[in-house]
């Protein structure tokens, strides 16, 4: 049996009459998935605590790809999304498993989402805290772009030009704007992380979704839906 983990639960769904087979958010490995025998029976202490956003610490075992859950303890209630909160919740969810694999250091990147699940708990504007995670994520995924120069001439970014992202080279000045452009002051807010500028959050928005598409493909959230909803 493995020492004790922190983790988050980002998916589960059915194994057989009376177990689960639960997608995991491991500190420190990553995605990994497990099966939790016995979780669906009626008297199962598990039934009530492998939800998503319950904070975890748990042992598995196994050297196989799908391993067994072992002894599972909540951390401490689940956190209280509520509304848009819990829309982007369950969004960070989905975006962590499409992109996320096993036996990887994620250390940095569980601090960075429990503290955006404490953020949206606390009603911070859930678009501010989806877009600093994005970013975070798109750095941990080894995604570098320098959003504070010009990538053909090397040139300071102005904040009054317009800018065109090229994908895996940077921004280059426009002399046209359209809806494919970036304003420079919008790069050094990108740069900084700093989204307090309604502009800058939707501009953010945009590039992000650039950016991450290589990564989670093109089929729709199924969490977007819900931001939808009247």
């Amino acid at each position: 049996m493995k020492n004790w983990q922190r983790a988050f639960v980002l998916h589960n769904r059915a194994y057989s009459e009376t177990s689960l087979l639960v997608d995991l958010f491991i500190e420190s490995k990553g995605k990994v998935t497990t099966i939790a025998k016995g979780a669906r029976r009626k008297r199962s202490s598990l039934k009530g605590i492998l939800q998503p956003f319950t904070p975890l610490i748990i042992q598995y075992s196994g050297n196989g790809e799908v391993k067994t859950l072992g002894q599972v303890e909540a951390m401490s209630l689940s956190l209280p999304l509520l509304g848009y909160g819990l829309y982007s919740g369950f969004y960070l969810n989905e975006l962590l498993h499409r992109v996320l694999v096993s036996e990887l250091d994620t250390t940095e990147l569980f601090q960075a989402y429990l503290e955006s699940l404490q953020q949206l708990a606390k009603r911070i504007e859930p678009e501010k805290v989806l877009r600093q995670f994005e970013f975070i994520l798109l750095e941990f995924l080894g995604y570098r772009v320098d959003f504070e120069h010009c990538s053909a001439t090397g040139d300071d970014i102005v904040d009054e030009m317009y800018y065109l992202y090229q994908s895996e080279q940077g921004f280059i000045s426009s002399l046209m704007q359209n809806s494919n452009s970036y304003l420079g002051k919008e790069l050094r807010a990108f740069a900084a992380k700093n989204f307090d500028d309604l502009r800058c959050l939707k501009a953010a928005k945009r590039f992000t979704r650039q950016a991450l598409k290589p990564y989670v493909g093109s089929k729709p959230f199924k969490s977007r839906e819900l931001f939808l909803q009247p």
